[in-house]
């Protein structure tokens, strides 16, 4: 489906947008939790027990892999693309779901379903193919009670279920995919790489064989902000040595927080490709709120519901 390009058009970016003016702006600040009650509890792969604290609910946001509930909405702005330096829309949604398949071994699912508005023709109208993209489910394995070094493994897939021929690879393709990494002090430091091939699927379309490494760095800094570098390298091993890779360099800031009741992480990143297929985007722009759900004890439930019970009768008298 081809739509026209609007000029001004309120969207998920908007609303990311706003989110992140409520968080990181002067007037925001992270909501503290009542006394005897830890809202921001989380089971992690660190420790035995639920941590009783808001650090370990952002490292815990920080390791794909932790044992940690979370809904992240990703949107990715891609500026400059040829022709006449138009801007690609990824909005990616990618909730992280574990789950505990004995004693010593956690299996965690990631499914990233892409809507995409990519730039098609710029006359006589700007316009655009808009739609869902090819779903990227991931599941990892791994060590319920780890040592210093997280690690996850297990397979990745592409499945070809774009909307538009335009907006997917028309292929069914897998692959191996690995995650690493280590939490000393205020840092989280780690990598994730995959590698897919293609295996069925349109047989007019080209052959798959493209690898993806990002690496990641955060730095977690006093009220709950942190200094984050994720730059996502992509290889594509079909095409020509000069349009083979995309190198983004960059970074951004972020924040644990709360709306309401609910915990969220919110960052804003931006990143320069140094190297890039021809007429392909020369810098991004990545905004992503994160639902957090994080573990509670059963005593920590009644508490909470509490709070909100009081909290509903007290608007019910203002």
């Amino acid at each position: 489906m081809r739509i026209a390009n609007q000029g001004w058009r309120i969207n998920t970016l908007h609303i990311i947008l706003l989110l992140l003016a409520l968080s990181l702006g002067p007037l925001a600040h992270a909501q503290q939790e009542p006394e005897g009650v830890v809202g921001t509890q989380v089971a992690t792969q660190q420790t035995p027990v639920a941590a009783a604290n808001a650090d370990a609910l952002r490292k815990a946001a920080q390791n794909p892999i932790a044992s940690l509930i979370s809904v992240p909405v990703q949107n990715n702005n891609n500026f400059g693309i040829i022709p006449d330096e138009r801007v690609q829309d990824v909005l990616n949604i990618q909730p992280v779901i574990p789950a505990q398949l004995s004693k010593s071994v956690n299996l965690i699912a990631r499914i990233i379903t892409p809507i995409i508005s990519l730039p098609t023709v710029s006359q006589p109208v700007n316009q655009s193919a808009f739609g869902f993209g090819d779903m990227n489910p991931s599941f990892f394995l791994s060590p319920a009670a780890p040592g210093k070094l997280i690690w996850g493994v297990g397979p990745t897939f592409i499945l070809p279920t774009a909307t538009s021929p335009m907006l997917g690879q028309g292929k069914w393709s897998m692959g191996p995919s690995i995650v690493a990494l280590v939490q000393p002090g205020k840092w989280t430091v780690g990598a994730l790489v995959n590698n897919v091939w293609s295996f069925a699927g349109q047989s007019s379309r080209p052959d798959v064989n493209q690898m993806l490494f990002q690496y990641f760095i955060n730095y977690n800094l006093p009220k709950s902000y942190y200094i984050t570098w994720q730059p996502i390298m992509t290889a594509n091993w079909e095409a020509s040595d000069g349009n083979r890779w995309v190198v983004p360099v960059g970074g951004g800031i972020g924040r644990i927080m709360k709306l309401g009741f609910q915990p969220v992480n919110l960052s804003t990143q931006f990143y320069g490709n140094v190297v890039h297929p021809a007429g392909a985007s020369p810098w991004g722009m990545r905004l992503q709120i994160s639902f957090l759900f994080p573990k509670l004890t059963k005593e920590q439930q009644k508490t909470m519901m509490q709070m909100k019970l009081k909290q509903m009768e007290q608007e019910e008298h203002q």
